[in-house]
């Protein structure tokens, strides 16, 4: 069992890198205008590979929750302790988040509320609760995930989200509304954190900032994609200890949570940034299948050298998304004090000088930084240094 183990940790690990990979080259074009299409979020309906980013993210989480349940024994279920280290952690994520989003002036009548990190918080602090309040008891004293109750805690916030989204009237618009104003999670964004707390970004044409993508309700079905990741980590192990292929089964799901995303568009059409079911079902499902090719790279020859890049940046994934934050607000100010523009930025004005193509420029400034983290990063991976919250 410890290869197996071993096996899924590399996997995941290397999945993990891959979004933080995703993630770094998403947010660290040269210029933002001159950005391949395939990195950048679709601008309401639809989705790009960039939106698959953060829903990797999230399902990591779940893996990771997969993992670690099984470790349990059924005393630690009811103990304070675990419930203070969830609680912890989660409490550390968001205000890690809250801090990051205060860079650099730290005005507090304009900080974002909402945010990447509060998210994944919130998504972990909500699906480990689910996942061990209604873990089993195996044959070894442990704790062992409930399929068929993740399942149906995942059905039951879809189809609950669904319904809100659906029939519930959002005060002044009414029922239905899935546009960036009229929404119902928009709206609730702005009644609990008012639109000062909001994404400035989040806007909507003519009418100002509206909603923001990391919003409360959407917090959700985002869990979902944890509670895949919880219940593929389970089939994994399950398949393995019954003598059948491990990941198998995980590859099916996978394919069928895909198909069924794709098949509920034109009823809830995919929509990342109020988090539609049909987005939250499609993005889990490639990244299942995202994990179950990672998988097999793992166990390839000399699978893990080609992976090594992202097992780096998987291993200490918050602190390579802690570095792209700072680079991006304080990197020009450190190398050109006074400096009113990103690493990025200047980066993109010397790549034109040796990359006549604008749209390959601004790829490569991106390229730049995420060798630049990964650069960091090596030195802490090869002493084992990660950190964990």
């Amino acid at each position: 069992m410890e290869s197996q183990v071993g096996e899924r940790v590399i996997a995941l690990d290397f999945l993990r890198g891959l979004a933080v990979a995703g993630m770094v080259m998403v947010v660290s074009p040269g210029s933002w205008v001159m950005t391949y299409g395939a990195l950048q979020h679709a601008p309401w309906m639809g989705w790009t590979p960039a939106d698959l980013v953060f829903p990797t993210f999230l399902y990591c989480v779940g893996m990771a929750i997969g993992l670690t349940v099984p470790r349990l024994k059924p005393a630690e279920r009811q103990s304070g302790g675990l419930a203070l280290k969830v609680a912890r952690r989660t409490a550390l994520l968001v205000l890690l988040g809250l801090f990051l989003n205060a860079l650099p002036t730290f005005d507090l009548a304009h900080l974002r509320i909402p945010g990447i990190l509060q998210r994944i918080g919130l998504c972990y602090a909500l699906a480990t609760a689910i996942a061990v309040l209604t873990a089993r008891t195996g044959e070894d004293g442990r704790l062992r995930i409930n399929l068929t109750a993740a399942a149906i805690a995942a059905t039951v916030l879809l189809a609950g989200y669904w319904a809100l989204l659906a029939l519930v009237p959002t005060p002044g618009f009414g029922a239905g509304r899935l546009d960036s104003h009229g929404a119902l999670p928009a709206f609730i964004d702005r009644q609990v954190f008012g639109v000062a707390h909001l994404w400035s970004l989040g806007v909507t044409e003519g009418v100002g900032v509206t909603y923001d993508p990391e919003g409360l309700l959407s917090t959700f079905p985002a869990t979902v994609n944890v509670l895949v990741g919880v219940i593929i980590a389970r089939l994994v192990a399950g398949s393995a200890q019954r003598g059948g292929s491990k990941l198998a089964p995980a590859l099916t799901l996978g394919v069928a949570l895909i198909i069924v995303g794709l098949a509920l568009d034109p009823l809830m059409p995919i929509n990342k940034r109020i988090w539609t079911p049909s987005f939250a079902l499609l993005s889990s499902g490639i990244s299942t299948v995202a994990f179950v090719g990672l998988a097999q790279l793992s166990r390839a020859p000399r699978g893990l050298d080609v992976g090594f890049v992202f097992k780096v940046l998987g291993g200490n994934a918050i602190l390579a998304f802690v570095l792209s934050q700072l680079l991006s607000v304080f990197g020009a100010m450190a190398i050109f004090p006074g400096a009113n523009a990103t690493p990025q930025a200047l980066g993109f004005v010397l790549m034109q000088k040796v990359i006549a193509d604008p749209y390959l420029a601004s790829l490569a400034c991106a390229v730049l930084v995420l060798g630049l983290i990964t650069a960091i990063l090596i030195p802490l991976h090869r002493r084992g240094i990660h950190l964990r919250l």
